[in-house]
């Protein structure tokens, strides 16, 4: 039995933290993963630039309550829940994510959380594990299940490597460039035929 993992910014929704940069005129906080590989550093500097300019929590919740889920990614989501269990391993957090759980059917998700405090300001974060997409895979396949990935970013690396089927899903050029051993498509459609023809539906 196939578990297809999915990240999810950049998979099924819009970078979030580009839109409350967007949203805040804050420009520093439109660094993702994509450019910093160190994922603690770039917390630390998001919270900071938060703290700085006073925006809440629920100031972000309310930028992400306006966001939409990727064009096409919806349909996607419903032909991969139809033939494949599914998970999404991501690193954002349960207070960010409720809007896109609901637009998506609530899939399985795995993803960390915030320190808020009396004042509403986010002040720390708290991950569910170190090392969580990898070890996710690992437990998966303990479990006898054939794991694909799919991922988009510099922390999706683990993910692909551990998994049986690594897939590259609209990555920028940096990440292409140094990780060239995985495939990559840039729509649905391609996506789909590449997890079709892996799990050996295209023969059906």
């Amino acid at each position: 039995m196939y578990i297809v993992c999915f990240d999810l910014e950049g998979i099924f929704t819009p970078e979030i933290w580009i839109s409350i940069a967007e949203a805040t005129n804050i420009e520093e906080l439109r660094l993702t993963t994509r450019d910093v590989p160190d994922y603690d550093n770039l917390m630390k500097s998001r919270l900071k630039l938060l703290k700085e300019n006073e925006i809440t929590l629920k100031d972000i919740q309310s930028i992400i309550a306006r966001m939409e889920l990727l064009e096409g990614a919806k349909s996607f989501m419903r032909w991969i829940r139809s033939v494949a269990q599914v998970a999404i391993i991501t690193d954002n957090y349960k207070e960010f994510l409720r809007p896109f759980m609901k637009k998506l059917g609530y899939p399985l998700t795995f993803c960390h959380h915030l320190e808020i405090d009396k004042n509403d300001m986010i002040i720390d974060y708290h991950l569910r594990t170190n090392d969580m997409k990898r070890k996710a895979i690992q437990t998966f396949k303990s479990m006898n299940y054939n794991v694909i990935a799919v991922g988009d970013s510099y922390n999706d690396i683990d993910m692909l490597k551990e998994a049986e089927y690594g897939i590259f899903f609209r990555p920028p050029k940096n990440v292409i460039k140094d990780f060239p051993e995985f495939p990559v498509v840039n729509e649905y459609t391609d996506l789909r035929k590449l997890l079709a023809n892996h799990m050996g539906l295209s023969k059906n």
